[in-house]
């Protein structure tokens, strides 16, 4: 008998040279189509009606790549040329999760403005006008960039560039735009919604609308229910058929990935072979390769004034910009990880954020929210937009959770009375307490000073087409208010894996 379970565990957890836990045999969950904890069976009215839908991994949103996570050294392996010390090594583990394969371009942008602008403009033009790119990033007092401004962003010469004078405000809204189309076209696909022609106003899709039932659509078919009273229902995320949210990656996300670290690692025993500067291996920024030696492999500035090259060899074929598919892919296969354009991070910037941050997936910016509601108990969804409404949840909800942490879990903030230890007579005394006192950024007789660290402040990586090649490393970190925008500072979007780190296939290579 023992001699016999030996055995299963070896088939089960042998793994490409390695001994990895894994399941085995058919998953729990659906083994014989009933509870394995109960006997009940599933999706069978005469037994309850309890609904399991049958899954097996999760699909890769439209122009996603997954990375497989892992552990690595955040922070920056260059020279503090800067002195900031502000991104100090620390060792973290990220969870896998997917990530465009290029930056968002121009054309991908136009496509949400034309989106906004069929639903919303005959009703809040003010929408469309706030979703525009500012195109007078381009401008320079002694610089004749007119023609970008005119040009850049609009003309098709331009499509596949990356599309730049986004602030990071106009960025997530982008993203919760995009969760929205393909969750659409996912209910489309699958049989279960029409295309709704009719979409103006606050009547018009949105994931989390859809699921409270404040939004129903064009409905061709919906999901068989054998616990519902007509014997089917809408689509729910329990079925599967929608994705997670598209939002900007972490900062250790973005990091993780431009390092891909995987194409140095060995499967047994755990080991990167070799610590990497930039995105690829070696101190050089030109490619080593014998058929492309000595092309360089990013799009930055060379020295002082020189940007492109010598004219019959231009040697980063760019100026400004380049399409978001130029040069070569590192080892997770995204592009341009290093120059081209500066990327937008979800997280709120901080000097010691390496120093304070968790082990695990590491990320400054909480705020923790709940959907709001009425006195009726109904969510609330905005008049304008038709998204559902959030709220800030309160200290007291957050006291009154039995199983919740008990200090400062409300949100990312330093300086907040709930993450001081130290008590006394100082500034946590003040009744204005918190991180807009700690961080003050306006200027008052009674508070002088002003700081450009504030909570409205978010980090951006990886250097641009305006930049030296010590912005190349990852590790490298800047800031920018968030309502703010540069000629090259752009993004690309990221979306949370769940279920197993490496699904079917694995992660790309």
């Amino acid at each position: 008998m023992k001699m016999r379970l030996k055995i299963a565990v070896l088939a089960c957890v042998i793994s490409g040279g390695m001994f990895t836990m894994q399941s085995c045999g058919p998953k729990l969950s659906l083994r014989n189509g009933e509870s394995s904890k109960t006997g009940w069976a599933y999706n069978k009215p005469e037994w309850g009606g309890f609904e399991v839908a049958k899954y097996v991994e999760q699909e890769a949103g439209p122009g996603l790549v997954l990375i497989e996570g892992g552990t690595f050294t955040m922070g920056s392996v260059e020279q503090d040329v800067m002195y900031d010390w502000n991104s100090m090594r620390k060792r973290v583990t990220v969870s896998s999760f997917y990530m465009d394969e290029t930056e968002i371009s121009n054309v991908d942008y136009r496509e949400y403005l034309n989106w906004v602008y069929k639903v919303f403009f005959d009703e809040y033009p003010e929408l469309y006008y706030k979703t525009l790119p500012d195109t007078l990033c381009w401008r320079r007092r002694l610089a004749y960039n007119e023609p970008y401004v005119q040009f850049y962003f609009r003309h098709p010469a331009y499509n596949d560039y990356p599309a730049v004078g986004v602030s990071w405000e106009q960025a997530s809204d982008y993203c919760l735009w995009r969760t929205d189309r393909v969750n659409e076209k996912a209910l489309i696909t699958a049989g279960v919604l029409e295309y709704d022609t009719e979409q103006k106003g606050a009547n018009n899709f949105s994931t989390e609308a859809y699921i409270a039932g404040k939004y129903v659509g064009q409905v061709k078919n919906n999901i068989p229910s054998p616990s519902s009273p007509d014997g089917e229902r809408p689509a729910k995320m329990e079925d599967g058929i929608m994705l997670p949210s598209y939002r900007l990656p972490t900062e250790a996300e973005w990091e993780y990935a431009a390092l891909a670290l995987i194409g140095n690692s060995l499967s047994s025993p755990e080991r990167i072979v070799n610590q990497r500067l930039y995105p690829w291996n070696g101190h050089y920024v030109r490619n080593e390769e014998k058929a492309n030696r000595g092309l360089f492999r990013a799009n930055m500035q060379r020295g002082r004034g020189d940007l492109m090259g010598v004219a019959g060899y231009l040697n980063d074929n760019a100026a400004p910009t380049a399409p978001v598919d130029s040069y070569w892919p590192n080892d997770y296969g995204l592009y341009c990880m290093a120059g081209n354009v500066n990327e937008w991070v979800l997280d709120v910037y901080r000097v010691s954020s390496n120093l304070d941050i968790d082990e695990f997936n590491p990320f400054r910016g909480n705020v923790f929210q709940v959907l709001a509601t009425d006195e009726n108990n109904e969510y609330i969804q905005d008049d304008t937009t038709g998204r559902l409404k959030y709220r800030d949840m309160t200290d007291e909800e957050s006291m009154d959770r039995i199983n919740y942490k008990k200090a400062d879990n409300i949100n990312y903030k330093d300086g907040d009375l709930r993450s001081q230890i130290v008590d006394g007579p100082d500034w946590i005394s003040s009744p204005d307490e918190g991180t807009e006192r700690m961080y003050h950024n306006h200027h008052t007789p009674e508070y002088p000073m002003k700081s450009l660290v504030n909570d409205r402040v978010r980090v951006y990586k990886g250097g641009g087409w305006r930049d030296r090649v010590y912005w190349m490393v990852p590790g490298t970190r800047r800031f920018l208010q968030q309502d703010k925008c540069n000629d090259d500072l752009g993004f690309r979007c990221a979306m949370i894996r769940v279920g197993s780190p490496s699904g079917v296939s694995g992660a790309k290579k």
